[in-house]
């Protein structure tokens, strides 16, 4: 069963699309819900949290509609938001514990797991200091503590590694790619695809309020193009030249080509490399470039 499923979904606000006749199922384990700003990330969160209703469509957890029960959806989901909204003068402990009780745990037990939470996040020492003291990072380790304290069988992170530092954000994102461990369905919005490829298993990519794409984060990178570095010693038209009667499309840059191999891999080098002694060139550098979610983002985009 999908973890999350939408069909035709859509959210107008007046005359602007927030999300637009989104259909997508999502399976459970770790997502990515990337998309520049504006590109419908927080409206799908406010949807899937019942926080606001659509135009048009329908919104699933676990295969329940949302618009029918949104209170009892939100008791199964735990939800990280991005902006700073941590009382100062109140502990981390109370904090969570409180949300933990509101969330439908009994008070000795909310505070236990409060207790267990803030550990898990790297907050033990700390969970009894005002949270006015903490750092940026340690905020967002509240924030996440807070989302899955009621033990949720989803999870919404919105920007969990917004503001951080590079140790702080691999920290995050280590913490977040733990969750599958503890039987927790996590969706991360992000516009940064670079954190979506190290943790995430599937991917949803949103652009204008519409699906640019969803699958496998591995399947789309190896459905991508692959792109090979030639570099030698000379003139390379008569390289590119040969290489195009393969049917191979070539670039010129600083100094080398990019080819445009396919599918083809490793006989796609077997083509460049025996090109290149044929025509008695020195090679001098031949390697594959390392295909992105970015690419396959603005691939996709482009076609849309």
């Amino acid at each position: 069963m999908a973890v999350f499923r939408t069909s035709h979904l859509t959210k107008h606000y007046g005359q602007v699309a927030a999300v637009e006749d989104l259909s997508v199922d999502v399976p459970s384990g770790r997502i990515g819900l990337v998309g520049a700003n504006g590109a419908g990330k927080t409206t799908l969160f406010r949807l899937l949290l019942g926080l606001t209703r659509p135009t048009a469509g329908t919104v699933e957890i676990d295969g329940r509609r949302v618009d029918a029960d949104p209170v009892g959806i939100r008791a199964r989901v735990g939800y990280m938001p991005e902006h700073d909204c941590l009382p100062a003068d109140q502990s981390a402990a109370d904090l969570v514990a409180a949300l933990g009780e509101l969330s439908g745990l009994p008070a000795r037990d909310a505070r236990q797991r409060a207790s267990d939470v803030l550990n898990l996040v790297g907050l033990d020492e700390a969970r009894f200091r005002p949270m006015g003291t903490f750092s940026t990072g340690m905020k967002q380790r509240v924030k996440l503590a807070q989302a899955i304290v009621a033990d949720p069988t989803l999870v919404l992170l919105d920007e969990p590694t917004a503001g951080l530092d590079p140790t702080g954000r691999e920290e995050m994102l280590g913490l977040v790619a733990r969750l599958g461990d503890f039987g927790i369905s996590a969706v991360m919005a992000t516009h940064l695809l670079d954190d979506v490829q190290k943790v995430c298993d599937h991917v949803v990519m949103l652009d204008g309020g519409r699906l640019v794409v969803a699958g496998p984060t591995e399947g789309l990178l190896e459905a991508k193009t692959g792109t090979v570095i030639v570099e030698v010693d000379g003139s390379t038209r008569a390289l590119a030249a040969a290489l195009k009667r393969h049917g191979f499309s070539c670039t010129q840059e600083d100094g080398h080509l990019e080819v445009a191999v396919g599918d083809a891999g490793d006989d796609g080098l077997d083509v460049i490399r025996d090109a290149v002694a044929e025509l008695n060139l020195p090679l001098t550098r031949l390697s594959t470039r390392v295909v992105s979610l970015d690419d396959v983002f603005v691939g996709k985009a482009s076609h849309k």
